[in-house]
């Protein structure tokens, strides 16, 4: 599954691969998704769980700061035992967060770092270095500033991109490319800035030289879904990869969502190409 996954560029894996995934010609599925949490008979301890789609279905939460409440099954059922084992041993798990419908993105190695027998309810981070700067409550200016980084660039990242990619088909805004290995999900707004929000409408789907020329403002896009070039690139002669790759995108519109909802939103692509503007 690694390699299908990261190795092609995958950005969101669907329950059915999760189901059937195989391991040395044995079938172990990864996912249950009637109960939220799977412990093949043979393990210990938990192997998976997962969020759903529509809100509170499996009775989890995430907060802001990058760390999960799970709560146990209703009853004494040995799902429990095996999830309260895994705290116990520390032993990693397999976290799959929803992005849509049937569709999931892993998050592992994850460690229980919290278990609630009152409460009934497990809490661990998305990432483990969090788990390593303790109470969000008590978080210096350096350590909140670290986490916001981390949950930003990879609790964050992961989940925008599949959203992105998916709104856009799976193909570069600019140039239709649909090798999804050679994509990113470009932010109009950068993450850093307060309004650089992970949402679609503040994201377009490109290929690694247009999002890498964006980012540089040596690529912009107006409000009106047209895409203008540096000047200086257009008068200069350096191959084809110049010419196609930049140069006859000038002017061309951009490939928009397939959802009106996902849309670009125009007054964040005014305010970036105010930006690229100022330059050329």
């Amino acid at each position: 599954m690694d390699e299908q996954f990261i190795g092609r560029g995958g950005y969101e894996i669907h329950s059915s691969v999760l189901r059937s995934y195989e391991y040395k010609g044995e079938r172990i599925p990864l996912l249950d998704r009637g109960k939220g949490i799977r412990n093949p008979a043979s393990f210990s301890s938990t192997l998976s769980i997962m969020s759903g789609w529509k809100a509170n279905r499996y009775s989890d939460s995430e907060s802001d700061d990058g760390w999960v409440t799970y709560h146990y099954r209703a009853g004494d059922s040995s799902d429990n035992v095996k999830l309260v084992r895994a705290w116990e041993n520390r032993d990693p798990i397999v976290y799959f967060r929803a992005v849509r419908e049937g569709y999931y993105v892993p998050f592992y190695p994850i460690i229980i770092a919290e278990n609630d027998s009152v409460a009934r309810v497990v809490r661990f981070p998305l990432d483990p270095a969090l788990s390593f700067l303790g109470d969000p409550m008590e978080y210096t200016e350096q350590q909140r500033k670290y986490a916001e980084t981390i949950v930003r660039t990879r609790l964050h990242q992961p989940i925008f991109r599949a959203r992105v990619l998916h709104a856009y088909g799976g193909a570069c805004t600019v140039c239709d490319l649909r090798h999804s290995e050679l994509l990113d999900a470009a932010h109009i707004i950068g993450d850093a800035q307060e309004h650089g929000v992970p949402h679609v409408s503040n994201g377009l789907a490109m290929c690694k030289i247009h999002h890498a020329a964006y980012d540089r403002s040596l690529m912009g896009i107006t409000p009106d879904y047209e895409v203008r070039i540096d000047r200086d690139l257009l008068d200069e002669v350096d191959g084809p990869m110049l010419r196609h790759g930049l140069q006859d995108m000038h002017g061309r519109r951009i490939r928009l969502p397939m959802s009106r909802k996902a849309y670009p939103d125009r007054d964040r692509l005014a305010e970036r190409f105010e930006q690229f503007a100022k330059w050329h």
